[in-house]
């Protein structure tokens, strides 16, 4: 696509946005990294990483749904992520099952309801791989809407309950013991990872969301331990590094979302060094 580039690494790092589907590109990043920055603070504090990766694999299930009933699949991928993040909350609590296992199952399941509803859904999905590994690259105006519309819930609800998902995340068992509904906020915390995981799909895809989701926070988490500071840093990181993967991925014409990915992971073997030796 952009091979005239292939060959030179002084492309101007902003004359790319001069392209519209750029443009919407760095904007679906933004958005990516607000929703990132602040739920997967929460994910990495409370080690819910691995949940967070069942939610996104569970989410194919909603994409093929919507394959199957003729409706965006990003639409259909939010009521299906959410049931997934309230089941899991909800055999969390209450069902004699490790969470392992559960996470397990789920994360099958999704995976194999996805894969059911496109076979039987009429036609070619030609966008799948998208869905699957990301295409941030092609995200339309409505898509980047709806981002904006889950961004808000997901900032609102934080602002709402920041205290209370601050007691869970740390001490549980305490939180139960002077009162705060934890079996409640721990089910509206995997339902804001869901919404986070629906943010994400467009851009790195179901295989590579929980990179973005833990990776800035991670990062961060190394050099303060304060969760507002950590949450500010992760998005800045989250804007600067998928920034940095979208301009890299246009440059060498490299898919963009495993790219992202990438830079991420270099992102934190960097960091690991400045904190060790620094």
């Amino acid at each position: 696509m952009n091979k005239k580039y292939n060959d030179s690494w002084m492309f101007p790092m902003f004359e790319f946005l001069q392209y519209g589907f750029m443009q919407n590109a760095f904007i679906a990043a933004v958005l990516v990294s607000v929703a990132c920055g602040m739920v997967g603070t929460y994910v990495v504090v409370k080690k819910i990483v691995s949940i967070s990766g069942a939610i996104s694999h569970a989410a194919f299930g909603g994409i093929g749904l919507g394959y199957l009933i003729g409706i965006n699949p990003i639409v259909a991928a939010i009521p299906f992520s959410l049931l997934t993040a309230v089941s899991i909350g909800l055999i969390n609590e209450r069902v004699k099952i490790s969470e392992d296992t559960a996470i397990g199952i789920l994360w099958s399941v999704g995976m194999a309801l996805g894969v059911i509803f496109i076979s039987l859904s009429p036609g070619y999905a030609p966008d799948l791989f998208s869905y699957l590994f990301g295409s941030i690259l092609t995200v339309p105006y409505f898509d980047l809407t709806l981002m904006f519309i889950l961004d808000l819930i997901i900032l609102s609800t934080i602002l709402l309950f920041h205290k209370e998902f601050l007691a869970i995340s740390f001490d549980e068992e305490f939180s139960k013991v002077v009162g705060v509904p934890s079996e409640s906020l721990y089910i509206l915390l995997l339902c804001l990872v869901a919404l986070s995981v629906v943010v994400l799909i467009k851009v790195v895809g179901v295989i590579l969301v929980i990179a973005l989701l833990s990776i800035p926070a991670a990062i961060s988490k190394q050099f303060t331990y304060k969760i507002k500071n950590i949450m500010v840093l992760s998005i800045i990181l989250g804007i600067i590094l998928t920034f940095t993967g979208l301009w890299l991925s246009f440059v060498f014409d490299l898919a963009s979302g495993a790219t992202i990915v990438i830079v991420l992971g270099l992102a934190f073997l960097i960091s690991i060094f400045l904190k060790k030796y620094w």
